[in-house]
């Protein structure tokens, strides 16, 4: 199988001569890991086009707390003069220069946080064309919980680490009667205001501000009392310019207006240091009540962030493989905690959906992208932190309560997802409570499901063709192939709820839409396509063609066409059978990756396979369904050796992390085994690359993977057992592990082609194997 397994041999991450001690996972976890884009060619097909920097993972190196609103972290890129990689990141690894540090929540992607906080000794000047700094690489350091960098033009160094509510920045300056501070807010502006000699307060009254969970209003308290201040602020109709167009003034306490700001001035001696504190609020009083519960002692504070993480990622243990397969594998397992988002913890006043102030009774969660981490990190949550996503349910059904839908994102009604899954894991809920939502999200025509009408009306949703069928092809429309696929998939989630429910009418309904996917095959071509409003098959077609939302969503025909995890058997059936199915996916994972348009975050390919979104990560899996699981065995490993830190700077990631989900295919595909569906209770075995994983799950019981002969050559499952028991399912459920067990799996260095290879032992699906 030369397309799957390549020359895994040789390859850096598949080392055999490690150390065999377990790994204390909060040493070995490196932030940075994310930062950087992959840089062999042959791995990023044509992207990026031209005059755009090349995704990276889109992680930031920043010190926060597991699922923590609050970030410290570094900004590197300027952003209040564009998104260079289409969303608001603050950090690329690559970028020499850094413009300031933030200290908020910033939404998604921490890179609308306010205000910006920048340490400059001597000449500064007014944002956007912010005072930048080179800095040191190579002295450049994050873990858990903390960040530092040397600034080399300042001859300053930054160290950040955070509370639950609180971001710490300590600045050791040099000797030098100018070492500045400089806090503002971005190009929205607002109101900032220098209160005594000590504090900057101030409220972001733009869009970005609203939309900040923690608030608009920050309090930034100094360590020392200032030598000097003063404000400033874009001059008014001029918002975008610098020099030449600013308004400026020493000793003014309060300015509003387009990137209002204030500068601090301190005298300092070399290696004096001015720590800073900043927390957020609602309000001003609610930004000071947090900033007075926090810890002032920064080495305390990172000492507690350190062992929170700890105290999480040593929940799994490791032992053998090589250093950077240790080092990727808790950073992407640091990374996974990134979402959701914890808003409120139990006890505590927070602002809900609908702009009221309530107390939260339980810890409240902020939405989960379900369309990202709802394929893969929900159920990492799941087995690590039951309590924590009994919470995450709570609060989405509580935002559902308050804006009288579920929450989605993108294409798909993914929540349901999370609460069928869960309910198969034996996670206790008000799982009727969420079925109302779950249900009116799926009926409802004015609720978030798009072109419901059409989807229940026709059992699939059209695109249309635009004037000139371009080419490249048309990047706008309905994906409408891809809506339909996602739909079924949720629908069959829906169908298992309400089953359970004892809703048997509603069962039938919802099952017979799942069976929606086969409306959207093309027979004649051998893929899921698009149609028009009259049904008629979308041509010109080519299945190699990223149609960004043209029938596809973020990705081609070839990666849609596996887009049908609840009913693997059933598409394979469509395929024509085992052999049709398994030779479909050889091409798939052969075939060159040449389209005309670009899909920005499709990289990280194996043939047409893209690993840098989320469409088809799953598609390595399905040769458990067909027969031929030693192929999943040889492509997980590849996959892990290759698309992850295999550049220069070994911070390398495929196309974007999105919030956990793409580092947590690595964490669940490094320890052995994934979920192809997370409605189900079921997971894939793959190819584990280290010898023992011992996983300490959220309900106490430890689950042991044990990888007999493992090794860079010996990547194939030879035979198996579960509890001492021969095992010859490429799969196991939940319940084979709830209450702890021992998986032992025997490697070896050729394929045991008859290993989970009986149609008996394949893993269940809506229908009955077609063949």
């Amino acid at each position: 199988m030369a397309f799957a397994l390549g020359n895994i041999a040789s390859l850096h991450a598949q080392g055999g001569g490690a150390p065999r001690s377990a790994t204390q996972g909060v040493d070995e976890a490196n932030p940075l890991v994310g930062t950087a884009p992959l840089d062999r060619r042959e791995l990023i097909g044509n992207a990026p086009p031209p005059g755009e920097p090349l995704y990276s993972g889109i992680t930031s190196p920043g010190a926060r707390l597991p699922h923590s609103a609050v970030e410290a972290a570094p900004v590197n890129v300027n952003l209040d003069l564009g998104y260079p990689t289409g969303v608001p990141t603050p950090y690329y690894y690559a970028n020499p220069t850094m413009i300031g540090f933030t200290g908020g929540g910033g939404s998604t992607y921490g890179g609308r946080a306010e205000p910006m906080v920048m340490p400059v000794a001597g000449d500064w000047t007014v944002p956007p064309a912010y005072a930048q700094s080179y800095y040191d690489k190579k002295g450049e350091t994050a873990s858990p919980g903390y960040y530092k960098v040397d600034l080399d033009s300042f001859h300053t160094r930054v160290e950040l680490t955070a509370t639950q509510r609180t971001s710490l920045m300590r600045f050791t300056f040099p000797a030098s009667r100018r070492s500045n501070v400089i806090v503002n807010l971005r190009r929205q502006g607002g109101d900032v205001e220098v209160v005594g000699d000590r504090t900057v307060r101030g409220v972001a009254t733009g869009r970005r501000g609203r939309e900040d969970a923690d608030g608009a209003w920050f309090v930034a308290e100094f360590s020392r009392p200032f030598a000097g201040f003063g404000t400033f602020r874009a001059i008014p109709g001029h918002e975008g310019w610098g020099i030449g167009d600013k308004d400026v003034e020493a000793g003014r306490r309060s300015v509003s207006g387009s990137y209002a700001g204030a500068y601090v001035t301190f005298d300092t001696q070399a290696g004096e240091q001015v720590l800073v504190r900043i927390a957020h609020g609602h309000s001003a009083a609610e930004a000071e009540q947090r900033l007075r519960a926090g810890d002032e002692d920064f080495d305390r504070v990172r000492a507690q962030a350190r062992a929170a993480w700890a105290k999480l990622l040593g929940r799994v243990e490791v032992t053998g493989g090589t250093p950077e397969q240790r080092r990727l594998f808790y950073s992407t397992l640091y990374h996974a905690f990134a979402s959701p988002r914890l808003v409120a913890r139990k006890g505590e006043r927070f602002t809900d959906g609908n702009g009221q102030v309530r107390v939260a009774e339980h810890d409240r969660y902020g939405p989960v992208p379900f369309w990202d981490t709802g394929r893969n990190q929900i159920v990492l949550l799941m087995l690590l932190e039951p309590q924590v996503v009994q919470d995450i349910m709570r609060s989405e059904l509580d935002m559902a309560r308050e804006r009288g839908y579920m929450n989605t994102s993108f294409h798909g009604d993914h929540a349901v997802l999370l609460y069928d899954g869960a309910w198969r894991r034996g996670i206790p809920f008000d799982y009727a409570a969420a079925y109302a939502y779950l249900r009116k999200n799926a009926t409802d025509p004015r609720g978030p499901r798009d072109y419901l009408d059409e989807y229940a009306r026709n059992g699939w949703i059209a695109d249309v063709v635009p004037p000139g069928d371009p080419s490249p092809p048309y990047a706008g429309g309905k994906a409408g192939v891809a809506t339909t696929l996602e739909y079924a998939w949720d629908d069959h989630a829906l169908a298992d709820v309400a089953r359970r429910l004892g809703r048997a009418d509603d069962a039938r309904m919802f099952l017979r839409r799942a069976a929606n996917y086969r409306n959207v095959f093309d027979p004649s071509v051998g893929f899921m396509r698009g149609k028009t409003a009259d049904g008629q098959w979308i041509a010109p077609f080519d299945p190699g063609e990223p149609y960004y939302n043209f029938m596809m969503k973020e990705a081609s025909g070839w990666s849609t066409l596996w887009l049908v995890p609840h009913d693997v058997r059933g598409l394979l059936g469509l395929l024509g059978g085992r052999d049709a199915f398994n030779a479909k996916l050889d091409a798939f994972f052969s075939t060159p990756y040449r389209p005309k348009g670009i899909c920005r975050d499709c990289t990280g390919l194996i043939g047409q396979y893209v690993q840098g979104n989320q469409p088809d990560q799953h598609a390595p899996y399905l040769y458990a369904w067909s027969g031929q699981p030693w192929k999943t065995q040889a492509l997980v490993r590849r996959i892990l050796a290759e698309l992850y830190g295999s550049d220069a700077s070994g911070y390398g990631f495929p196309g974007m992390d999105d919030q956990g989900s793409t580092s947590s295919w690595y964490v669940l595909s490094a320890m052995g085994f994934y979920p192809v569906d997370p409605s189900t209770p079921d997971y894939i075995l793959g190819s584990p690359i280290f010898d023992r994983v011992r996983l300490r799950m959220g309900n106490g019981k430890v689950f042991e993977i044990v990888a007999r002969n493992n090794s860079a050559k010996n990547v194939y499952i030879q035979s198996a057992t579960l509890n001492g028991k021969p095992w010859s399912k490429p799969w196991f459920s939940h319940a084979d592990i709830a209450d702890g067990a021992t998986l032992v799996l025997t490697m070896g260095p050729e394929p045991n082609e008859a290993w989970g290879a009986d149609p008996a032992d394949a893993p269940p699906s809506m229908s009955a194997e077609g063949r």
